[in-house]
């Protein structure tokens, strides 16, 4: 099996700040691509805002199994219409992880049909993730808890719907908790939230983070066809199968008594 990975950033911050240049030089992109490919069953390339269609066009998302999103400043230079592109190829069965502070993307916002706000602050605390759903499949392989030395923090209230599985709650030394590693379903597409990843923080260098990108990849990947269009409504015609019930006669059981019509 081999997971077409496609991982998006805005790619703002790596080219106006020269510390978030400093820790991720390939991007922030980059580096989430190449812990992908560290898994054999993963082959991860990127796209950005910068690119024609944002690097989106219908072609790649049909060639994409999986897409990441970063995402923090340009949230409103996403064209319309590619968002719209995005979200139907959800719905059809694509998989969709959305890191930090996508939580407040277009396609997010409209996949959740919610605010998406939340509470945050910058300085630089000390993050612990613990895993709230033991035996999920976005846990292998990581210990009950693990830290993150600085990260943003991010605090409930948390605005987005109900989601099927909890399966990170993060406290922060400021005291807060918070809702951290999320998934949902929508139409036929697999969604996943993973709130750590402050780009002035080497959060994406971390091994147990990479860990999760690559369990969060093979849990969002639906190996089943794409459906062919995810808004249409069809209109199903009677035919002469569909036997109207109160015209059948009585059936009989295999012993011979009269059933139930």
């Amino acid at each position: 099996m081999n997971i077409r990975v496609t991982v998006w950033n805005e790619n703002v911050h790596e080219r106006k700040n020269q510390i978030v240049a400093s820790v991720y030089p390939e991007g922030i992109h980059g580096t989430i691509a190449e812990g992908l490919n560290a898994d054999p069953a993963i082959t991860a390339a990127t796209a950005t805002l910068q690119e024609p269609e944002h690097g989106l066009t219908e072609e790649k998302l049909v060639q994409t199994d999986v897409l990441f999103w970063w995402a923090h400043c340009a949230h409103g230079e996403v064209a319309d219409e590619v968002v719209e592109r995005i979200c139907n190829a959800v719905w059809s069965g694509m998989g969709m992880v959305f890191l930090h502070s996508a939580h407040f993307s277009k396609p997010f916002k409209r996949l959740m049909g919610s605010p998406c706000n939340l509470t945050w602050r910058e300085a630089g605390e000390r993050e612990r993730l613990w895993i709230t759903s033991r035996g999920h499949p976005i846990t292998a392989g990581l210990p009950n808890h693990f830290e993150l030395e600085n990260e943003e923090m991010y605090g409930e209230p948390f605005g987005v719907p109900e989601p099927l599985e909890t399966v990170f709650l993060s406290w922060f030394s400021g005291g807060e908790a918070f809702r951290s590693g999320l998934t949902y379903r929508r139409g036929a597409g697999n969604i996943f939230y993973f709130r750590p990843g402050h780009e002035t923080y080497p959060t994406y260098h971390d091994a147990n983070v990479q860990r999760v990108l690559i369990n969060a990849a093979k849990w969002a990947h639906n190996p089943a066809p794409r459906l062919s269009d995810p808004n249409i409504a069809p209109n199903v015609p009677v035919t002469e199968a569909l036997e109207p019930i109160e015209e059948r006669g009585p059936r009989l059981h295999q012993h011979g008594e009269e059933g139930f019509r």
